[in-house]
């Protein structure tokens, strides 16, 4: 299969056509080989617009929605990023190739293994993956300018918002199915504050439900 005009075709009708204008985004998108990062067997199912199993209960999410939340994040290349849920590596090449480094976690120890030697063999010298419990992010390296969710949650951790630096943004897709919305929450002079931007219906990440509250 020609890979890289898919990843051409993809930019142009998938990305391009839901409103992302940001270069660097679509030139990540353009760079990143999409089809390293999804097992053998899917491989011709990369550039597809949908999500594609990488593990038990795990995924690589659709370029579209994808595209459109790295563009909210508004990634510098100054910025120190957290990426929360690495999967195999994808999010992690493309953030590498916006931001000055990516820190990446991951709670799967078979993950962690293949986004090491994805990321190791696409060259991405400025990102790291961490093993540890996706919710309470990597405090030893904090604090981030960004925070970005590979998946949806239910709740936003504390742990999260506290390893935010002074003006960083947390990118995160809160609520599940078709209610759920795209979100950004900035620190400001210690203060947390949270924008709501636009639908976006994306697999959730393990480990984010709520504790469920007995009434009496």
């Amino acid at each position: 299969m020609n890979f890289e005009a898919l990843r051409i075709t993809m930019v142009e009708s998938q990305i391009r056509t839901t409103d992302v204008t940001s270069h660097s985004v679509l030139q990540a998108f353009l760079d990143v080989p999409r089809e390293a990062f999804v097992p053998e067997a899917s491989r011709s199912l990369a550039y597809r617009d949908t999500d594609i199993d990488v593990a038990p209960g795990r995924y690589l999410m659709a370029a579209s929605p994808l595209a459109k939340l790295l563009q909210l994040a508004s990634i510098k290349k100054t910025d120190k990023v957290l990426e929360i849920g690495a999967g195999t590596g994808y999010v992690t090449a493309l953030l590498s190739r916006l931001a000055s480094s990516v820190v990446a976690v991951e709670s799967d120890a078979a993950l962690v293994d293949r986004a090491h030697a994805n990321l190791a063999a696409l060259g991405a010298g400025n990102a790291s993956v961490v093993a540890g419990e996706l919710e309470a992010g990597h405090a030893a390296k904090a604090p981030y300018d960004v925070i970005f969710l590979d998946g949806s949650i239910e709740e936003l951790p504390v742990a999260l918002t506290k390893q935010l630096a002074e003006g960083g943004r947390l990118v995160a897709v809160v609520g599940y199915g078709n209610s759920a919305r795209a979100t950004v929450t900035v620190l400001e002079k210690g203060v947390l504050s949270e924008g709501l931007h636009f639908n976006a219906s994306i697999c959730p990440l393990p480990g984010f439900r709520k504790v469920k509250e007995f009434v009496f």
